[in-house]
């Protein structure tokens, strides 16, 4: 897990990327957020981006 930032804003308003690498399928997850979001929305949308895939 690794957070991208310092890029251009979109027009959502989205200023860093949030990458995931899963260990056992080897595949990345990539998942544009807002700048400052707190940990228990990164939960929420780990969960509704993430586990909801598996």
């Amino acid at each position: 897990m690794d957070f991208v930032g310092g890029l251009p804003r979109t027009a959502r308003g989205n200023e860093v990327i949030w990458v995931i690498v899963d260990r056992l399928t080897k595949s990345a997850h990539f998942i544009a957020i807002k700048t400052g979001v707190l940990v228990s929305k990164l939960a929420e949308i780990y969960i509704e981006h993430i586990v909801r895939l598996h």
